[in-house]
């Protein structure tokens, strides 16, 4: 039969273990789109500026 403590360790691992699932899921799927989406935004907006730019040189 558990006793207690070994009943709360092994809850404790689950919840440890749980957590650890969630964080890479984050990190492998939410992380790099933000990032990508960063990117993408940037490099419109320098594309923008590089337009304006010779707009007015014209």
């Amino acid at each position: 039969m558990f006793e207690f403590d070994q009943y709360l360790g092994f809850l404790a691992f689950l919840v440890i273990l749980t957590m650890g699932f969630w964080l890479m899921i984050f990190l492998v799927a939410i992380v790099p789109y933000w990032i990508g989406g960063s990117v993408t935004e940037l490099f419109k907006e320098m594309r923008e500026k590089r337009k304006k730019e010779k707009e007015l040189k014209s």
